[in-house]
């Protein structure tokens, strides 16, 4: 668990964004939480991260000048994209995803599919047509279609199916702390969609960080 410097609310850190200061006195994302120094944590949404931008919060925190960069929330989101796509490769080259809308529907049929990736800009009514009923498989919607078509090696890909596991669970993390950081629900549920013809945007992740305050006092966080 970490706490938030802008809301003070703690949270669970994999679902968190960290920062450190570099030796230019530059902020640095820290989207693996893996960097040296003594890290700084935000909630993942896009108005707490303008909101320590604006206020100063790093600077205090790190009891120091910080320059932040203008662009910070665009920078981070590009970056949580850039996770889910080596993430996605990495389910591909270990035989635990599949791409195309066949390949997907069996694998869902089957009861291999612990997640259904799909494409941002795909057409409703495809995605739609894919879930066809189903419930009880989160479905997350982060990339246009050429980025997740070339993790596949294609121009263009719209349904990935992504069996249960390690790599299926770091994927729906860093889906959740991309909407959260681009202002926008990236995943839905199943069930829910089907029932509302595809056009349900209700999340089918965990119970959301609700940022409010708790007692006792944030630990050190070394790295």
């Amino acid at each position: 668990m970490r706490r938030c410097v802008v809301t003070r609310a703690r949270g669970d850190k994999a679902r968190m964004i960290r920062f450190v200061v570099g030796p230019d006195r530059a902020l640095v994302p820290d989207l693996a939480a893996r960097l040296p120094g003594r890290g700084m944590w935000l909630s993942a949404r896009a108005d707490v991260i303008e909101a320590a931008r604006a206020k100063s919060a790093f600077a205090r925190a790190a009891r120091g000048p910080v320059a932040v960069p203008a662009d910070l929330t665009a920078l981070i989101a590009a970056g949580l994209a850039r996770r889910i796509a080596e993430l996605l490769g990495l389910t591909r080259r270990a035989g635990q995803a599949v791409g195309g809308f066949a390949k997907a529907r069996e694998w869902l049929a089957d009861g291999r599919a612990g997640l259904i990736v799909q494409a941002a800009d795909g057409s409703p009514d495809e995605r739609a047509r894919l879930i066809g009923g189903r419930a009880g498989v989160a479905v997350v919607a982060t990339l246009p279609a050429a980025e997740l078509g070339a993790v596949f090696g294609r121009d263009h890909l719209v349904h990935v199916a992504v069996s249960p596991g390690r790599l299926c669970d770091a994927i729906r993390i860093e889906a959740d702390r991309l909407a959260g950081v681009a202002g926008s629900d990236t995943g839905m549920d199943l069930g829910a969609a089907a029932a509302a013809g595809g056009t349900s945007r209700a999340s089918s992740r965990g119970p959301r960080n609700t940022n409010r305050p708790s007692g006792g006092n944030a630990g050190r966080d070394g790295k």
